[in-house]
């Protein structure tokens, strides 16, 4: 889609996020991954949005990706998980913001895929509470938070990461993922590793 095409769009919501590192993924920190390779999910949950004259609110999608090495080193997959319950519109509307050409942190990810599967359009379940977030969406993701924990005492250990200059989100939320899998042509099981969540707004198209 040529950017003369692209109408303005504004979105903002929660993001929440797991991969395969240890707590505080690295990469937040410009870092390479944990284990020398990405394996991790966005995924999007829409407050209050739009496309265009296409409402977008109440809405969830995910990009559950993997990487050889390093993100900017590319040779990436991605699997977009979609809502069912977006219409055709809206699921256009999602497939052109997942595929880079509206801007947004998408035109930056878009970049590193060399493979892009099919997109999955299921039901989703989504309870937002913070460290206690779960996240089902068909058999295809399932991502449920819990507290770090200090290893001595076991009490809750909390920790916040400001991103001035994060393009996916300016403040994360650390945690852990008490159960995370991605199932399908892009699949791997990170349970007990990496989490994050915060608030997300993005606009677009960028300017040219």
């Amino acid at each position: 889609m040529a950017s003369a095409t692209i109408p303005h769009w504004q979105l903002r919501g929660t993001l929440v996020q797991a991969c395969n590192c240890n707590w505080g993924c690295p990469c937040d920190f410009n870092a390479p991954p944990s284990k020398g390779f990405c394996e991790g999910t966005w995924t999007w949950h829409i407050e209050q949005g739009h496309f265009g004259d296409v409402k977008m609110d109440g809405l969830s999608f995910a990009a559950a990706c993997k990487w050889p090495g390093q993100v900017h080193e590319g040779n990436g997959e991605v699997q977009p998980v979609l809502d069912d319950r977006a219409s055709p519109e809206q699921l256009q509307a999602i497939g052109t913001l997942l595929g880079g050409q509206a801007g947004g942190p998408w035109a930056i990810l878009a970049g590193t895929f060399s493979k892009v599967h099919a997109p999955k359009v299921i039901p989703w379940a989504v309870r937002l509470d913070g460290a206690q977030t779960t996240i089902t969406a068909g058999d295809v993701l399932t991502m449920k938070l819990q507290p770090m924990r200090n290893p001595v005492t076991g009490k809750v250990h909390e920790a916040t990461v400001s991103l001035p200059t994060g393009f996916t989100s300016k403040e994360m939320h650390k945690a852990a993922s008490a159960e995370f899998a991605v199932r399908g042509p892009v699949a791997y099981d990170h349970s007990g590793q990496d989490a994050a969540w915060g608030s997300f707004e993005y606009q677009g198209p960028d300017p040219s």
